[in-house]
Formats: C-alpha cells, structure tokens, sequence
C-alpha cells in the first residue's frame, strides 16, 4: 500500500487517510490501487466494524482526481474503465464516516458522499467544479446530491461549478454534523465507536437497507428490509441483544 494512503485501525475502528496535502489530497492511480486494497483488508477483517475515511492536512479532504495524471490514460474508454476510488468506498460492507476537512472537491465531493454518514469541519468547503474544465463527474456526484439536497440544489452546484461552505452543506443536508476543524477527527472516531459496538451483522445489513431504500421501489425496498431483518433476528447477536434486555444487562456481540 502506497504512503500515500494511511490506515490505521484502534479497537474495532479503521482510519483510512487520503496522505498527499502537498497537492490537496489529489488522487492518483496508485492510490486508487490502494484504497481497493484498504477496503478489501476493511470487508475481510471481523475485528473492523465501522471505517472512518479522512484526509491529511488542514486544508484539503480531497480535491479529487489528479488533473495531470488524467492523461496517463490513453483513451476516454481506458478512463472510463479504470480503478475508481469512489467505486471502492461504495464497495465498503462496513458502515463508513467520512470527516471532512477543508476541500471535499470534484472526486473528493463524490468519495465523502460514498461514505454513509459525513461530518464536516467548520472550515469545509463543497463542489463540483469539473463543469469548469470541461466535463462532469462520474463518481455518483448528480445521484447523490440530487438524493441528500434535492434536484434545484444539486443543479446549482453542478451547473455552475462553484462550492458551498460547511455552514450551506448542513442547511441543505448533505452533511449532519459541523465542527470545529481540531475536534473533526476525535468527533468522527467517537461516532465509528458508538457504531462499532453495535451487532456487526445488524449494522452491515442496515447499511444495506438504507442503500435499498434509495434504489428500489417503496414496496420493494420494505419487503427487502423485512428479508434483512428476518436474517438479523436469525443471529447469536439478536439472540444475545434479547437476552440481556431481560437481564437488564449490556450486550456483548460477537458478529454471529
């Protein structure tokens, strides 16, 4: 795994850092390679129940795609085709915490908003400027925005390009928490801890709901939330979550 990427993992929390603040966090191929990597050590590893994504330095969580690597890719199908960071964090089973510092730009705004819950330091900005340079995003950035702002708003930021302040992000909902830049950190890791210590099984399949309740019809997305319940209540943990219930007890999960 490249430098460029952090991973760090304390009690049942990893820390993935995107590790280049000299250029913003930019992301190279080397570390989309790598952040493929991290997640599949995250998905393989039962000791690790909740992901905190973050980037290095005070100014920038990611300002996205490296710009000047983009023509390492010989042809607009290579591009299309290549290793997404975006896809890897969508790839994630285990719930995920983006804590977003600074600029969350482009590839940046698409990767926090992969993430299943964003917080944002008070110093956070938020955009889509590839309209500037000439095309759009294609890490899920219309999909997303349109979902956690509504469509005139997601409209404003990818039509014109320019971003909003952490102050604007929380207003229209596509962050829940704003703090201060030297509490970003330790506020996003307390929140992976109260998650961690949640049933594992209950917590993926949640996050596998909630993924539901926007792609799929209403009917549907309930009849599927009702099969994911049946298999959580089928656990040792559910078994265990009941049983100290009425032991006025807490429970101690074990992911079975």
């Amino acid at each position: 795994m490249t430098e460029e990427i952090g991973f760090t993992i304390e009690g049942f929390v990893a820390t993935i850092t995107l590790n280049r603040p000299a250029k913003l966090n930019a992301v190279t191929p080397e570390m989309a390679s790598a952040l493929v990597a991290a997640v599949k050590r995250c998905n393989e590893d039962d000791a690790i129940r909740c992901v905190v994504l973050t980037g290095a330095g005070p100014k920038s969580f990611s300002c996205g795609s490296d710009i000047r690597e983009l023509d390492r890719y010989d042809t607009a199908w290579n591009f299309r085709n290549r290793e997404d960071y975006c896809d890897a964090i969508r790839n994630l089973r285990k719930p995920s915490i983006a804590a977003v510092n600074g600029y969350a730009f482009g590839g940046g705004l698409e990767t926090a908003m992969s993430c299943d819950i964003r917080i944002a330091s008070d110093n956070a900005q938020f955009g889509a400027p590839e309209i500037k340079l000439g095309w759009i995003g294609g890490g899920g950035v219309a999909a997303f925005l349109s979902h956690s702002i509504g469509s005139s708003n997601a409209a404003m930021m990818i039509l014109t390009g320019d971003p909003i302040d952490a102050a604007k992000a929380l207003a229209w909902g596509l962050v829940s928490e704003v703090v201060p830049q030297d509490a970003l950190l330790a506020r996003a890791q307390e929140l992976a801890a109260i998650i961690a210590s949640r049933a594992p099984v209950a917590a993926e399949t949640a996050k596998m709901n909630l993924a539901a309740a926007h792609a799929l019809p209403i009917t549907q997305a309930i009849a599927y939330e009702r099969d994911l319940q049946t298999i959580c209540f089928a656990t040792e943990d559910a078994t265990e979550g009941r049983a100290a219930f009425k032991e006025k007890r807490p429970p101690v999960f074990r992911r079975k």
